[in-house]
């Protein structure tokens, strides 16, 4: 007899992105052994392994998977350039949009810097934070409400340490994202 095999069900509005199917009725996805937790968004989803790695799937506009966006590399052009003009055309033999992801169809690997194992995760509506068990924590997508926590209102399609907290002896313990904001429970030092 076959060992049982576990595997993850979604029911309702964007239960096919929100487990990466092909398609209507496709909602039944094997997932990367050792799964903790799964952090489900309105469109996306990050899922924790029990050893601290972060799967990321789902829609991407916004870099809220940490892969590349193509709206946060518009917004950074137009940063760049004080919103002067249109953005470059590709290079001659370039692809238009090769280099950037809009959707994710299957869980990829996030890789954080220093290879940081994660403790806590949580998703907003289009920006996802992260507490490393070091106490770090790391934000990443969309920053329009300064919800990303790095001092600014700029989106971020990697993942970015919120310095201000390592800075003033803060660690983090916990993280919880609303829609358009971000709370974190921090350790004083």
């Amino acid at each position: 007899m076959a060992a049982p095999r576990r595997c993850w069900l979604v029911f309702g509005l964007s239960a096919e992105e929100a487990l990466g199917a092909a398609g209507p009725g496709q909602c039944r996805r094997e997932l990367p052994h050792g799964v903790r937790r799964v952090w489900p968004a309105w469109s996306y989803a990050v899922l924790e392994t029990d050893g601290g790695d972060l799967y990321v799937w789902g829609w991407n506009e916004s870099g809220q998977l940490a892969l590349p966006s193509r709206a946060v590399a518009e917004e950074r052009a137009r940063d760049a350039d004080g919103g002067a003009g249109p953005e470059e055309p590709p290079l001659p033999g370039e692809p238009p949009g090769a280099a950037f992801i809009s959707i994710q169809a299957f869980p990829a690997l996030l890789d954080l810097p220093q290879e940081a194992a994660v403790a806590a995760v949580s998703c907003g509506s289009r920006h996802t934070a992260a507490v490393t068990r070091a106490g770090e924590l790391y934000t990443w997508g969309w920053g329009k409400y300064g919800q990303l926590g790095h001092g600014g209102r700029a989106s971020s399609d990697c993942p970015r340490r919120v310095e201000q907290l390592w800075a003033e002896g803060l660690r983090a313990q916990d993280v919880v994202c609303g829609p358009w904001n971000t709370y974190v429970c921090v350790l004083q030092q």
